[in-house]
C-alpha cells in the first residue's frame, strides 16, 4: 500500500537557523562558512569538515555532540542516526513529528550543504577495487536525499558553484530560504546522487563482466546547454559520461565559437574513424559531413593525407569537420583554413599552426592529447520510443580478422593494403556503405542508401565529379579496390563495382548467393577476400 501524503502546504519561506555542512570538496568552503556565520545561523559539520571550519577561526559544533555517539569505522559511521536525519526528514507542520522531535531531544537541520566522495575520479585514477569500494559514499548519498526529499522545510545544497546564489538569497530575503530555489536544488540534488549511483553500479558490472544487468542507468554531467538541438526549434544539452577516452567529450577547445549539437555529432565521428590509423605509421585525414566520410587518406605527411582526403569530395567537404591523427603542423593548418570548415579535432597543434588556425577566429580547433583507443571495450545506446537500446561498442579491427580470398585471383600486396584501408572506413560510414580506395585514399564513397547496388553507383558516379574536378581523365575509380559493410545480397552490387573499374573486393561474405558472387568476381578476374565480420552502422 502506498504512503499517502497528509497534504500539509510547504511554507513559502523558511528561515535558514542551523546548517549542517559535510563535504569532500572543500572549494569555498570558508567563505561560505564565513558568511553563514555572519547571518546568525548554527554551523554543524562532520570530521574533517569541521577541522577545516574550525581551523579558520570559525565557530562550529561536531555531529558527534548532536548524536552524542563519536565518529567509528575509520568515519563510515557518523550521520546514519536520528539526531541528524530526524532533523532533516521532520515536517515541521505535523504535530506527531514536533512531538517525537521533542520526546528525542532532535533540533530541525534547515540547510546542507554537502558534497560526495570522489569514485569516479578515484576509479578514473586507476586505484584498486577495495580503493575503489571505499570511496564509495554513504552517508552523504543518505543525508541529500533525505533533505531532498524534505525540501519543503529543507535546503540542499551539493555544488560549490551554487553557494553563491544561495547566499544572495539569504541577503536578499532576511535568512530565508524561497520554496522554488528550495526545489530547484532538490531536483539537482536528487540528479546528483542518481549519477552517482549509476557509476557505482556499472562499475560493479564491468568488473563482474554482466553484459546485461537488470537496471541499466546512464549518467552524465551538463557540459554545455545549447542553441539548439539537429535543428531549431528542439532543444538541446550536452553531457559528459566521465569516461576518461581521447575524443570530444574530453577535448580542450582551444578556440572558436561554441560547438553545436550537429558540431558534436560529426566530430566524434571523425576523430573516431581517423583514430582507427596508427600515427606511427601513417598521417592519416578523415573529413567528415553529417557523420559520414566524404574523404579519406593517408600519407608521409598530413599535408599529403589532406590533399589526398580532399580530393575525394572537394564539393561535400565545404563547411565539413576535419580530423587528425597527428600532432596539426604550419603545412596542414594552412591548407585547412583555405576552405570553410566547422571544427578541426586532433591530438595537438603546433604553435605555429594555432597561429594559423587563430586567423579564422570562429573556427573551432579540438585538441585531445591522444587518439580514442578503437579496440577497448565499451557501449553505445540510443533511445526509441519508450526505451534505450544498448549494446557493445563496435570494436572491431581488421587487422585482428582471418581474411579469406574466395576468389581464384589473389590480392596482390597493394590491393591489400588498399582492402585493409578501405575496411576501416567501412565502419564509420552509415549503412548501405561501399568504399573506394586506391593508393591509401578513398576515391568514391556511398552511405546510407536503402540497397547496397544504389550505394556503390552513388560511389561510382561521385568519383567521376571527383576526377572532372581534379582534371583527370577517367574515373578514380578505375584500378581501386571496393568495401562492402555487409554482404552483397545479390551479384548486382558487386557488378557495379566491376563495371567501376574495382579490381579487388573485401566484404563480410554470409549471403545465401556468395556462390553466385564469387562467380561473377571470378568471372571479372577480380579479387574478393571475406572478412568473416559486418560494419553496420545505422
Amino acid at each position: 500500500m502506498a504512503i499517502v501524503s497528509k497534504n500539509i502546504p510547504a511554507p513559502d519561506s523558511v528561515k535558514i537557523k542551523r546548517a549542517l555542512i559535510s563535504v569532500f570538496d572543500k572549494t569555498n568552503l570558508i567563505d561560505l562558512a564565513n558568511k553563514l556565520a555572519s547571518l546568525g545561523i548554527e554551523i554543524i559539520s562532520t570530521g574533517g569538515s569541521a577541522k577545516f571550519i574550525a581551523d579558520a577561526g570559525i565557530k562550529v559544533t561536531d555531529v558527534s555532540q548532536i548524536t552524542h555517539f563519536p565518529e567509528i569505522m575509520d568515519g563510515r559511521v557518523k550521520t546514519l542516526h536520528p539526531g541528524v536525519h530526524g532533523g532533516l526528514l521532520a515536517i515541521r507542520g505535523d504535530e506527531t513529528h514536533v512531538q517525537a522531535m521533542n520526546e528525542n531531544d532532535i533540533a530541525t537541520i534547515d540547510l546542507l550543504i554537502c558534497n560526495l566522495y570522489p569514485f569516479a575520479q578515484t576509479v578514473a585514477g586507476g586505484a584498486d577495487f577495495a580503493n575503489c569500494v571505499e570511496n564509495i559514499d554513504i552517508g552523504g548519498p543518505a543525508m541529500i536525499r533525505a533533505a531532498s526529499k524534505n525540501h519543503s522545510y529543507v535546503t540542499v545544497i551539493t555544488n560549490p558553484a551554487d553557494y553563491e546564489e544561495l547566499l544572495q538569497m539569504l541577503v536578499d530575503n532576511d535568512g530565508c530560504a524561497l520554496l522554488d530555489f528550495r526545489k530547484k536544488m532538490a531536483a539537482k540534488a536528487f540528479g546528483l546522487t542518481a549519477h552517482y549511483d549509476a557509476a557505482i553500479s556499472n562499475w560493479l558490472v564491468d568488473n563482474l563482466e554482466i553484459d546485461f544487468p537488470q537496471h541499466r542507468t546512464l549518467g552524465g554531467t551538463l557540459s554545455q546547454i545549447m542553441r539548439y538541438g539537429e535543428n531549431p526549434h528542439q532543444k538541446a544539452g550536452f553531457y559528459v559520461s566521465g569516461d576518461q577516452r581521447a575524443g570530444v567529450a574530453t577535448a580542450r577547445q582551444i578556440q572558436g565559437k561554441q560547438l553545436s549539437y550537429n558540431n558534436i555529432n560529426d566530430t566524434d565521428a571523425a576523430f573516431e574513424l581517423v583514430s582507427e590509423f596508427d600515427p606511427e605509421k601513417s598521417a592519416a585525414i578523415a573529413i567528415i559531413k553529417h557523420a559520414n566520410p566524404c574523404g579519406v587518406a593517408q600519407g608521409e605527411t598530413l599535408s599529403e593525407a589532406y590533399d589526398r582526403a580532399l580530393a575525394c569530395d572537394t564539393v561535400s567537404a565545404f563547411g565539413g569537420i576535419i580530423a587528425l591523427n597527428r600532432v596539426i603542423d604550419a603545412d596542414v593548418a594552412t591548407k585547412i583554413v583555405e576552405i570553410f570548415t566547422e571544427v578541426i579535432i586532433a591530438p595537438d597543434a603546433t604553435e605555429e599552426a594555432r597561429a594559423i588556425i587563430a586567423q579564422k577566429k570562429n573556427l573551432r580547433l579540438l585538441l585531445t592529447d591522444g587518439l580514442a583507443d578503437v579496440r577497448s571495450d565499451g557501449i553505445s545506446a540510443k533511445t526509441v520510443s519508450g526505451g534505450l537500446l544498448v549494446q557493445s561498442r563496435d570494436n572491431g579491427n581488421v587487422d585482428d580478422l582471418e581474411l579469406k580470398v574466395v576468389t581464384k585471383r589473389q590480392p596482390t600486396a597493394d590491393e591489400l593494403a588498399d582492402l585493409k584501408f578501405a575496411f576501416r572506413v567501412c565502419k564509420h560510414v552509415k549503412s548501405n556503405a561501399i568504399i573506394y580506395v586506391k593508393d591509401g585514399a578513398t576515391v568514391g564513397i556511398g552511405a546510407g542508401q536503402m540497397s547496397r547496388v544504389d550505394s556503390s553507383r552513388i560511389a561510382a558516379r561521385k568519383a567521376v565529379d571527383a576526377a572532372g574536378a581534379g582534371g583527370a581523365d577517367q574515373s578514380l575509380t578505375k584500378g581501386s579496390v571496393v568495401a562492402s559493410d555487409a554482404f552483397f545480397p545479390f551479384a548486382d552490387g558487386l557488378l557495379s563495382a566491376i563495371e567501376a573499374g574495382a579490381t579487388a573486393v573485401i566484404q563480410p561474405g554470409g549471403s545465401m548467393r556468395d556462390d553466385e558472387v564469387i562467380a561473377a568476381a571470378d568471372e571479372a578476374g577480380i579479387a574478393m577476400v571475406f572478412t568473416g565480420m559486418r560494419h553496420f552502422r545505422h
